[in-house]
């Protein structure tokens, strides 16, 4: 998976098209992400005696093939490639070759 946690992503697909935001949680197992300000969900919170019952609005996992990287300095998606910088695997920009790790 070439998506990691606290990378800038743009939704490519689905309800919430062209929403950017971060990446909050990466899941490689489940090949899913879990994006800031995308897939709301509303989730119901039974009463306790300590808390009131109330609805929160939280951000769902949503595929990893529906995202991909947004570049800052070029404001728009970018695939990731890998390449060997000083022995070590980094991720670079295919349509610039900047690295981006």
């Amino acid at each position: 998976m070439r998506i990691k946690k606290d990378d800038m992503v743009i939704v490519i697909t689905g309800k919430d098209k062209g929403k950017t935001g971060k990446v909050l949680k990466a899941m490689p197992k489940e090949n899913r992400v879990v994006v800031e300000g995308v897939n709301i969900q509303t989730k119901h919170q039974k009463q306790t005696q300590k808390e009131r019952a109330e609805i929160k609005h939280v951000e769902g996992p949503i595929d990893v093939s529906n995202v991909m990287f947004y570049d800052d300095k070029s404001k728009e998606a970018v695939k990731i490639g890998y390449s060997f910088k000083d022995g070590k695997k980094v991720r670079v920009n295919r349509k610039t070759g900047n690295v981006i790790d």
